[in-house]
């Protein structure tokens, strides 16, 4: 925070303290604003947030006191130095008690008046920052890991190497379940932000009403429901990172709001005219394709080339060869087995719905297995299917009405009929577990009624 320049109001009605004051700070190099009086003020923290405002005590009309209190009845966030020539302690109780992070007794030096607006920020950014923690305490995870040593994950890995330390906006490019969020994470582990805040939004998973208000925050009584102020998710993020995923599904009307916090940082809350300031990375993903989305008219060609500054591409599961089996073992850890039938079928399967499907058919796999021993009849119907009716070879396919999972099924269908239905007696005859039976009728498609 040392060296920010900051966004400063100077309220004070002695115009001649306040010009000099106002050129001492622009000369060293604050962005600074004056209001003559506490009217004047209000209306400019109407367009614009500041960092500190340094608000003289003894002004006609409003004074200091009932501006601060008028400030924080508006929940406006900034913080308050509050100046005056009378030294007393009741004042300094009433300002402090309104919320005042400071009070300079004049005269004073104006590099003291530097220095004191400088704490007040400081102030205020370990505020925002607990405030921050608080709201992200779900953040607190192990380090992000990406498994994959194929050569289109190599690729991948690369990209995260290079674009990490940048403060450059990225867009993540791949089908549903490839794991778009993890290398967003990874991105952000990697960078100069690392420890500050990671905020999520997925655009596809809010209602289009609620979209704004998430991404920029809203006023009490912005819309029906608004019964307070909301901060939105680009400030929760602010000097972090904020994830948009799903971003080919942000509606037409926000995306003008979007690329002006991309290009300047500023943004402004639902119900508002205020404008505030932002400093966040921006990484996005998104399944569609925005060239051709952008061709349709249905998203906005320069919002397009402004967070298409560097894109990663994921691959398909389906395209990452021996990865499928990396995984397999990292979700399992050391104490399961696969065989090799069952290891072979979730090769051979395409999986639609990429790693985020691999990982439900594991989760499902270790429930149904017994002995931690993970067969094929414990994995889902559509891998099992896809086995089955999938021979590595034209000679495999003319040997597949009688293969072995045909004489398999016809065993079981024997005894079934030679223990009556009874599927307990079944399983001791067949000597397996009775939950694997159950498994194999609904594999094979038995009927037990007419077993």
């Amino acid at each position: 925070m040392a060296d920010r320049p900051l966004d400063l109001l100077l309220v004070e009605d002695d115009e001649a303290f306040r010009t000099t004051a106002a050129q001492w700070m622009s000369r060293n190099g604050h962005r600074v604003e004056q209001a003559a009086n506490g009217q004047e003020a209000l209306l400019q923290f109407e367009r614009k947030r500041f960092d500190v405002a340094v608000v003289d005590m003894n002004m006609p009309g409003i004074t200091g006191l009932e501006l601060l209190q008028r400030l924080r009845e508006k929940e406006i966030e900034t913080e308050i130095l509050i100046l005056t020539g009378q030294a007393t302690v009741e004042n300094a109780v009433a300002a402090m008690k309104l919320g005042a992070s400071d009070y300079l007794t004049k005269p004073f030096a104006l590099a003291e008046l530097e220095r004191r607006a400088r704490m007040a920020a400081d102030r205020g950014h370990l505020v925002k920052e607990n405030r921050q923690l608080r709201e992200l305490v779900q953040r607190q995870q192990t380090k992000t890991e990406i498994i994959g040593k194929s050569e289109p994950m190599l690729d991948v890995f690369h990209l995260i190497d290079r674009v990490a330390p940048t403060d450059k906006s990225v867009l993540i490019h791949g089908e549903s379940g490839t794991g778009k969020e993890l290398v967003a994470k990874s991105i952000q582990e990697k960078s100069p932000r690392a420890r500050q805040p990671f905020v999520t939004i997925n655009c596809a998973a809010l209602p289009e009403s609620l979209v704004e208000s998430e991404l920029f925050g809203h006023e009490k009584g912005a819309f029906t429901g608004a019964t307070n102020r909301k901060s939105g998710l680009f400030e929760v993020a602010d000097t972090g990172t904020l994830f948009i995923d799903e971003l080919g599904e942000l509606p037409l009307s926000l995306q003008p709001k979007l690329l002006r916090v991309l290009e300047d940082g500023s943004l402004r809350h639902v119900g508002s005219h205020q404008e505030r300031r932002v400093d966040v990375r921006v990484i996005a993903a998104t399944n569609r394709d925005l060239q051709k989305e952008v061709r349709e008219g249905r998203f906005r060609e320069d919002l397009y080339y402004r967070i298409n500054v560097i894109t990663i591409d994921l691959p398909p599961l389906r395209s990452r060869g021996t990865d499928v089996n990396l995984l397999i073992d990292h979700m399992l850890g050391g104490s399961w087995e696969v065989e090799p039938e069952a290891r072979e079928a979730m090769h051979r399967y395409h999986w639609p719905g990429n790693v985020r499907q691999l990982i439900n058919a594991m989760d499902r796999a270790m429930i149904l297995a017994d002995d931690n021993v993970i067969t094929l009849d414990d994995l889902p119907r559509e891998v099992i299917h896809a086995e089955l009716t999938q021979p590595a070879s034209p000679a495999e396919a003319a040997e597949s009405q009688t293969d072995l999972s045909a004489i398999e099924r016809a065993h079981i269908v024997a005894i079934l009929k030679k223990e009556k239905g009874n599927k307990a007696r079944a399983a001791r005859t067949l000597g397996i577990h009775r939950r694997k039976l159950y498994r194999l009728i609904e594999r094979f498609g038995i009927e037990t009624e007419t077993a």
